[in-house]
């Protein structure tokens, strides 16, 4: 019977193409279904869903905070006080309703004067505007009127708002 030696030390054998090829697999199949999701993105883009008001490019009105905390998350079903008016509204700067074209999103801001200063307060979000007259006068304090659809409970706090300050809007 032969001495028993040593084993001599030496590097781990390393096999190419074992391992790796699962994980180059795996990355090729997560880069597949990127490329899919950008492919699918693109063509809703391109397309645009039709809003249920018709208005396309232009993202829904969002309901009031209340309402989506009550139903939880989740819009409540229509009430008669939610139905849709068309509210002339007069927006103090002309050059503002000049942006305008009918479709369009706006956010509706009054802005009233008190004691301590300014205070500024959303009215109205999200609104679409139906139409956006010619002007009649040409006086730059008069500001330029627009047509806004809105529901019955929002028309009634622009009405009140516009008697107590001014009126501006943002685009969407």
């Amino acid at each position: 019977m032969p001495a028993t030696r040593e084993v001599p030390r030496f590097d781990p054998v390393r096999v190419r193409g074992g391992r790796c090829r699962s994980g180059r697999l795996g990355r090729q199949r997560r880069r597949i279904l990127a490329a899919g999701l950008v492919l699918t993105a693109t063509v809703f883009a391109m397309t645009g869903a039709p809003d249920a008001d018709g208005a396309r490019g232009h993202p829904r009105a969002r309901p009031p905070a209340h309402t989506a905390s009550l139903s939880g998350g989740h819009a409540a079903p229509a009430r008669p006080s939610a139905a849709r008016v068309t509210a002339p509204v007069r927006i103090a700067d002309a050059a503002t309703v000049r942006l305008l074209r009918p479709g369009d999103r706006v956010d509706v801001i009054a802005a009233e004067e008190t004691a301590g200063g300014g205070e500024a307060r959303v009215v109205a979000r999200g609104v679409r505007v139906t139409e956006v007259p010619e002007p009649l006068e040409d006086s730059p304090d008069a500001g330029a009127l627009v047509v806004l659809s809105v529901p019955r409970d929002t028309a009634a706090r622009l009405a009140g708002a516009s008697a107590a300050g001014r009126l501006a809007v943002t685009l969407w």
